[in-house]
């Protein structure tokens, strides 16, 4: 599977807000991509869908930016990969019900509808908080310095 740039981007992007969720301030998009090492606009695009779908709020003017509508523990990365990467959750298309439909069929119920429901559940039980936390153990594992 792979997932675009803006799927990463979102998900980075709210693993930032998360580390600084709670303390009431609007996080601002240039800081956000200055941060993580990429363009402002295409920063803009992603919190454009995520606005859109609810799980940002944006104010204007020189305090604003964006917050989180939600708890990132309410957030599960399918939450985000399901707004930002439309064709990984679109149902498969059709090969071979015209001339094969019993085949067909089974492809989707045994095959695609499996694997859908595998990658719906498994990224379900990620959420955003989830990955905070894993983030700052790295964080942790990398200050540790060794000498000989």
């Amino acid at each position: 599977m792979k997932i675009s740039a803006k799927g990463r981007y979102a998900l980075c992007s709210l693993i930032v807000m998360t580390q600084n969720y709670g303390n009431g301030q609007y996080i601002n998009l240039s800081r956000i991509a200055e941060q993580l090492g990429f363009s402002r606009l295409y920063c803009e695009q992603v919190f454009a869908l995520l606005k859109k779908n609810g799980l940002v709020r944006s104010i204007k003017g020189a305090q604003g930016g964006y917050q989180m509508m939600l708890s990132p523990k309410q957030i599960s990365v399918y939450d985000v990969l399901n707004i930002t990467e439309n064709i990984i959750f679109d149902h498969n298309e059709q090969t071979v019900a015209e001339k094969a439909p019993e085949i067909e069929q089974t492809l989707q119920e045994k095959v695609f509808q499996t694997m859908d429901y595998a990658l719906q559940q498994s990224l379900q039980t990620i959420s955003l908080y989830d990955l905070s936390l894993d983030v700052e153990k790295h964080k942790q594992n990398d200050s540790f310095m060794f000498f000989i």
